[in-house]
Order: C-alpha cells, then sequence, then structure tokens
C-alpha cells in the first residue's frame, strides 16, 4: 500500500509533467499541427505516471523494465505518426515522431526526480519545435538546399 504523501508527491509530477509537456507542445499548437498541447501533455503525463509508480516497485528490474517498455511504446506510437507520401516523393511526421518520443524521456526525467535535465531537455525541444519559424532558420535552410542543388548540377 502506498503512503498519502507518497501519492501526492506523484500528483504533484504530474502536474509538472502536465506543463512541461503542454509547454513543449505549445508551438505546434500555435500552429494548428495535429500533435499539440494534448498530445505532448499526455505523452509526458504517462511516462512520468508509468515511471513514478515503477520507482516505488521493490524491484529494480521490474522498474528497468517499465521505463524501457515507454520507450518503445511510444517510439510504436511514432511510427504510426510517420507516413510516406510517394507522389512527392517525401516523408512527414518525423520531427512530431521524434520530439514526443522525447518528451516520454522528459515524463521519464521527471518521474526519476530528475527536474533540471527534464526543464532543460523541454526547453531544448520547444526551440527545436519553434526552429522552423524563424527566419534566420529558414534562410540557413534555403542557403544549404541551394548550395546542394548547385553541387549536384555541378556534378
Amino acid at each position: 500500500m502506498m503512503d498519502i504523501r507518497i501519492e501526492l508527491l506523484i500528483v504533484s509530477k504530474l502536474a509538472i509533467a502536465f506543463l512541461i509537456g503542454a509547454f513543449i507542445g505549445l508551438d505546434r499548437e500555435r500552429h494548428s499541427r495535429d500533435a499539440g498541447i494534448r498530445t505532448y501533455a499526455a505523452v509526458c503525463i504517462g511516462a512520468t505516471l508509468f515511471t513514478s509508480i515503477a520507482g516505488h516497485l521493490s524491484d529494480t528490474a521490474a522498474a528497468s523494465r517499465i521505463i524501457a517498455n515507454i520507450v518503445m511504446g511510444v517510439g510504436f506510437l511514432g511510427a504510426g505518426i510517420i507516413y510516406r507520401n510517394n507522389a512527392s516523393n517525401s516523408s512527414h511526421g518525423l520531427t512530431t515522431a521524434a520530439t514526443i518520443w522525447c518528451t516520454a524521456g522528459v515524463g521519464v526525467a521527471i518521474g526519476l526526480n530528475m527536474f533540471i535535465i527534464a526543464v532543460i531537455a523541454s526547453i531544448a525541444l520547444y526551440l527545436l519545435l519553434s526552429l522552423h519559424h524563424q527566419k534566420w532558420y529558414i534562410k540557413w535552410k534555403l542557403k544549404i538546399k541551394d548550395t546542394e542543388h548547385n553541387h549536384n548540377q555541378n556534378d
């Protein structure tokens, strides 16, 4: 049986996971992406919940298996997000899948009381997700494509 103080600690971790997951999904929500605040917050909360419960098991191997299954399970979720458009010969959903997977890692960090790591990782993820809206990044990316295009023409 779990002590009420431990349950309240886990509830506070879930609240932190909600806020951090929502923060990560904020840019996606602003730009009307399918995966936004709700998706990222849910992934972060779920990973935190499973990790927090696993942390209170007396079996370290079982806790490790739970964390490993979070990684695999969210990877499976990400695989469902990725799709290939054969008409345009392009893939879609890679960034969403990767950042959802990383958000699960943030949730695991919260569940293991690694709050500074979780905050820094969430800031990095938010910046990565918002990067494609930055003018300097768009110019840099176009420059790389132009350089590659010119290089391929010269070959």
